[in-house]
């Protein structure tokens, strides 16, 4: 090896005990000085091992610079014995243990190992990313885009190599511009240092990506879609089998992961599958990452290993709800998800234990809900999204979804039956058998999970024409105590129909007739004489 890249590859070694933004720099800088002598020594760098000490104090961001500006795709694919097979990468990705953190949970290194045995008629084979999350409040693809383009990058010339690919494609959002942006200047980089490109660092592996922005369609999330939208055609999913894994995109054997699964590779290569499998439970491996939302004093993105607690989620991390409130339920899964009621909140977050309740991982958005939140409501609101993004391609999801919202909007006006709950069951279950792609067949477990756990909220709204958590504006009613009420007339002031009479200093009273129920006598009101129910 060449003295003066010992010598800055020492000095990077050193840099790791400054503080932590001098180190970013000094790795940052250290790295490009040795990339450019690459040429030098015509690419037959090999990298220094860092010691497990060493390794400890580079920060998540140096160590990447360090990996990603020294060829981190060649240490990828090369051990202590020489060049690494596409076999044995995928061994290492099946014994990690990692599933796809898309939602559906499928073995990684088994979608590899069957892409890698299709046989292609001309031989060509392509690498796919999702980076649509089109999921209501999710947000963790878009963070890694941002803040991480390489590991992407990365992961899937990885994934390429593995399958025997030598071209990827990126399906993102176009509502990301940031991540779009920066995907295009890691792309730029990469090919710049070699890692892209023809013959990657003299292995005779070629390997090239291409950015293709999103349709805005959420059922482009769905793979087959996906693949069918990078084609330039309509957005529509496409019947399974054959899966992707055999004909996927251009008719070509084909991978397609989520970012976050992606995300995960260059760790298990680096450190290994056994570091990778004794994180999480016994048959999810590893971490992941939520985007925690709703009723919670601390939001945001939430990274924990596999296994852990709702409970530890909600109260240890985000910090419990505000004000006093108390939990009812978790939204897991976005629109194909389902409802975590308060009785199951020390359940372990897992593919297998969420499956068992009714619910699903999702890509890992989690809305937590207090009491006063409406189950009724809430499955309405995710309906009603699916209903807006179904593809209209299959009948149970196009004309079934409207069906089942048109019962749900029916039980909030208070016109609901106990009939209807029957009715809605199997309508649901019809629709979740019969449905082309999986937008349809999960659309319904909102919907089934509520009725699962709050029965008793859909029969209060039947039978007693009343919205618990007052949420249903038209089984709300609104009047006035008089014994609270000191006529200081901001109920009236504030009331967008005229519908509050009386007096200063006398109590008022609401006409009915009058009132269209938008609850702003409620809010308003210091002295708790406008009562809701």
């Amino acid at each position: 090896m060449d003295s003066n890249v010992n010598k800055i590859l020492q000095n990077i070694v050193n840099t790791a005990t400054l503080a932590a933004d001098e180190a970013k720099a000094a790795v940052h800088s250290a790295g490009k000085a040795v990339a450019g002598k690459y040429d030098e020594v015509k690419m037959n760098i090999e990298l220094a091992r860092l010691s497990d000490e060493q390794e400890d104090v580079f920060s998540d961001i140096g160590r990447m610079l360090f990996l990603m500006h020294t060829g981190a795709v060649k240490d990828t694919v090369m051990s202590d014995e020489g060049e690494k097979s596409p076999q044995q990468v995928i061994d290492a990705i099946l014994a990690s243990g990692l599933r796809g953190r898309g939602g559906a949970g499928f073995p990684t290194g088994r979608k590899w190992q069957m892409t890698h045995d299709a046989v292609s008629p001309d031989g060509v084979k392509f690498v796919c990313c999702n980076a649509d999350e089109g999921d209501p409040g999710a947000f963790m693809d878009r963070s890694v885009l941002e803040g991480d383009p390489h590991s992407i990058i990365e992961a899937m010339a990885i994934a390429g190599y593995a399958i025997g690919a030598s071209q990827g494609y990126i399906y993102v959002r176009a509502e990301y511009p940031i991540a779009v942006k920066h995907l295009q200047i890691a792309l730029e980089q990469a090919r710049s240092y070699g890692l892209l490109g023809e013959d990657i660092f003299g292995t005779g592996f070629s390997f090239d990506l291409e950015i293709k922005l999103g349709a805005g369609a959420f059922v482009c999330g769905e793979e087959t879609a996906l693949m069918t939208s990078i084609e330039g055609k309509r957005g529509e999913p496409r019947p399974r089998p054959p899966f992707p894994a055999v004909k996927g995109l251009f008719q070509r054997p084909t991978i397609l992961n989520n970012v976050e699964t992606y995300a995960n590779i260059c760790p298990i290569i680096l450190r290994g599958a056994e570091w990778f499998s004794s994180i999480g439970s016994e048959k999810s491996k590893g971490t992941k990452v939520f985007a925690l939302g709703g009723r919670i004093q601390n939001t945001g993105l939430v990274e924990v290993p596999m296994g852990t607690t709702l409970r530890t989620i909600v109260e240890e991390i985000g910090g419990g709800i505000p004000h006093g409130k108390k939990f009812k339920a978790a939204q897991t899964g976005g629109p194909s998800g389902g409802c975590i009621p308060a009785e199951h909140i020390d359940t372990p977050i897992d593919y297998d234990n969420l499956a068992a309740i009714g619910t699903m991982m999702g890509s890992g958005g989690l809305i937590v809900m207090d009491e006063d939140t409406c189950m009724v409501d809430i499955a309405k609101f995710f309906l009603e999204f699916t209903v807006d993004e179904s593809c209209g391609k299959c009948t149970p999801c196009r004309v079934g979804t409207k069906r089942l919202l048109e019962l749900l909007t029916k039980i909030t006006e208070g016109r609901g039956t106990m009939e209807d709950l029957d009715k809605i069951t199997e309508l649901a279950e019809f629709i979740k058998s019969n449905s082309l792609c999986g937008l349809g067949q999960t659309a319904p477990n909102p919907v089934l999970s509520t009725l699962r756990y709050f029965r008793e909220e859909y029969r209060e709204h039947i039978l007693e024409k009343r919205c618990p958590a007052g949420v249903c504006k038209d089984l709300l009613t609104y009047s006035i105590d008089p014994v609270k009420c000191r006529g200081c007339t901001i109920c009236a002031q504030n009331c967008p129909a005229d519908a509050i009479k009386g007096s200063v200093k006398n109590p008022h009273k609401i006409d009915t007739s009058k009132c269209i129920k938008c609850g702003s006598c409620y809010e308003k009101c210091r002295f708790g004489a406008v009562i809701r129910g």
